[in-house]
C-alpha cells in the first residue's frame, strides 16, 4: 500500500515535459536593452535551439578546458537510438552548426554535445564552466533564455521558489519562472554566473483537471553533471581533440 501511495503521489507530481515539435521561426539579431545585466547578456548569447528531428529544445554553450559543449536535456535529443557520436543540429545566431553527443544520462535528464573547432559559432560566445557548487538558496535570483514554442530566443528572470525530493534521483530545483514546451534544456544562472541547472519540465497539476502550470519549472541540479566525464569521451573518439586532451 505505502508503494502504490508513492507511486500515486509521483504521478501526480510528476511535470510535462517542455519539449516542442513545432519549429517554425528563425533566430534574429535583435537590440538589446540596457537594464540587462552582464550575465543576462552572456546567457543569452550562449543560449542555441537543438533540434532532435522529432522536435526541438533548447541549450546553452559552455567552455571546460578549452573545448566548446552544448549542455541540454535528456529527452530532448532521446530518439530511437541514442548513442555517443550520433549528430544533432544546433542553431544559434544566424548559424546552424553539428555537435555530436558525448554525454547522457536518462536518470538526471541531462546531455551534452561536443562541436569541433571547425563547428564553433562565429556569434555565439559560450558561457565559462562555473557550476553551483551544493543547492541555491531559496529566493536566489536566476535566469536563462531559451525557445519556448515557436518563439524566436526569449530571456526569463525569475527565482528559486523550493524543492522537491525524488526517491531515484534525489532534490531537484523547482523555479518561479516562466516555462513553456520548448524550453527544455535550458541552462539555468545565478545572477553571478554560476550554474544551477538544466530545465527539464513545466509543473502539471492533475486535480481536480489536467492544467500546465506554466510559472512553476522543474530544473535538475547542475551537481548531478561532472564534466570531466564527457571531456574524457571527446578525448578518446574526437577528431579534433582540445589541447586539454594532451
Amino acid at each position: 500500500m505505502k508503494k502504490l501511495l508513492l507511486l500515486l503521489s509521483l504521478f501526480v507530481a510528476t511535470p510535462a515535459y517542455a519539449d516542442e515539435v513545432i519549429t517554425q521561426q528563425e533566430n534574429i539579431t535583435e537590440p538589446i536593452n540596457s537594464s540587462m545585466t552582464k550575465i543576462e547578456k552572456k546567457v543569452r548569447n550562449a543560449a542555441v535551439k537543438v533540434h532532435s528531428g522529432r522536435g526541438h529544445g533548447s541549450g546553452s554553450l559552455v567552455k571546460y578546458k578549452g573545448a566548446h559543449f552544448i549542455i541540454t536535456a535528456f529527452h530532448v535529443i532521446k530518439a530511437e537510438r541514442v548513442y555517443f557520436g550520433k549528430v544533432y543540429q544546433v542553431k544559434g545566431i544566424s548559424q546552424t552548426k553539428q555537435a555530436s553527443l558525448v554525454y547522457f544520462d536518462p536518470q538526471y535528464d541531462i546531455a551534452v554535445l561536443y562541436l569541433e573547432k571547425t563547428e564553433h559559432f562565429h556569434y555565439n560566445t559560450p558561457m565559462k564552466w562555473k557550476p553551483l557548487h551544493g543547492m541555491p538558496d531559496i529566493g536566489t535570483p536566476i535566469t536563462y533564455s531559451g525557445h519556448p514554442s515557436w518563439h524566436n530566443l526569449m530571456t526569463f528572470r525569475g527565482r528559486v521558489a523550493g524543492y522537491e525530493m525524488f526517491p531515484e534521483i534525489g532534490p531537484q530545483v523547482l523555479l518561479n519562472v516562466f516555462g513553456w514546451f520548448g524550453s527544455s534544456g535550458s541552462v539555468v544562472y545565478t545572477a553571478k554566473g554560476e550554474i544551477v541547472g538544466v530545465l527539464w519540465a513545466v509543473d502539471v497539476e492533475q486535480n481536480p483537471a489536467f492544467q500546465v502550470n506554466e510559472d512553476i519549472v522543474w530544473v535538475s541540479p547542475i551537481m548531478n553533471l561532472k564534466m570531466d566525464t564527457p571531456l574524457r569521451k571527446v578525448c578518446q573518439h574526437a577528431i579534433e581533440k582540445p589541447k586539454s586532451c594532451d
